[in-house]
């Protein structure tokens, strides 16, 4: 009896401790799950889900600790300069996101990757971006406000505008502050708005140009080649000729000495 009474006190034992560190991993979980990140303002409502605040915080890096339940964050008004890949992965969930009136001016390749299916508004207004990175936005169908920046117009950029999905009417946002080349004259115009200015126009001059230079000295080493070629068969036919021309006077002596013989 004392021996499975033993047995049953240690399994106890061991079952309660189990329990306990189910109940502390589940409650670690959850406190993750729905807490709130640290400086910011949440709340949270049945209509729209939880909404995180970090407005004007005078933040300089992408909070870490967002509740990946989380459906609108507000991060505006701060001191961002850069937005680094995977910012947001952990938020499968967000239909909004507000990075306006920050120092924004690189967006990382893949900076939004994982919002592609959820993501409905995306705010980059009142920023510094100057540089269209189409990597950045893999993926994302969303509605995007991008006014307000110094945009720079040029071939990249005419380029990259067909490799993103976003909503058609964002790319109207971009407004070309300068532009490569600086007399196409499409400063202070949208350049979708633009359709009839081609911006490749000097790449497409210079490929034109580097063709031709290849061109061209592709045909001046058939030109040597062939000069050469026919040089050498000149002289290879001279000699030749010159064999041909010996041949009778050889064939002469051997035809008088063969009668001389005769005649002996």
């Amino acid at each position: 009896m004392s021996l499975l009474t033993d047995w049953l006190l240690r399994h106890s034992v061991v079952m309660c401790l189990l329990l306990h560190s189910l109940v502390l991993m589940t409650f670690c979980f959850h406190h993750a799950a729905t807490s709130c990140s640290k400086s910011c303002y949440c709340s949270e409502s049945e209509s729209n889900g939880k909404t995180v605040r970090c407005s004007n915080l005078q933040l300089t890096e992408i909070p870490q600790d967002i509740p990946n339940d989380t459906r609108r964050i507000y991060l505006d008004f701060n001191l961002f300069t850069t937005v680094p890949t995977n910012a947001f992965a952990g938020l499968p969930h967000l239909v909004e996101l507000d990075l306006s009136h920050n120092e924004l001016s690189q967006l990382e390749p893949g900076a939004f990757r994982g919002l592609g299916s959820s993501l409905q508004f995306l705010d980059l207004s009142s920023n510094k971006l100057v540089n269209f990175n189409p990597e950045a936005f893999e993926g994302l169908r969303a509605r995007a406000n991008l006014t307000n920046n110094p945009w720079h117009c040029d071939c990249n950029l005419q380029m990259a505008m067909p490799r993103v999905d976003l909503e058609p009417a964002s790319l109207t946002g971009i407004v070309c502050q300068t532009s490569d080349p600086e007399e196409i004259g499409v400063q202070g115009l949208a350049f979708l708005l633009a359709p009839d200015i081609d911006l490749c126009v000097v790449m497409k001059r210079t490929t034109d140009v580097a063709m031709l230079v290849v061109m061209f000295g592709w045909f001046t080493m058939v030109i040597s080649y062939l000069v050469y070629y026919v040089r050498a068969n000149q002289e290879d036919a001279r000699r030749h000729l010159e064999y041909l021309k010996s041949l009778p006077s050889r064939q002469g002596k051997s035809e008088e000495s063969s009668t001389i013989s005769t005649v002996v």
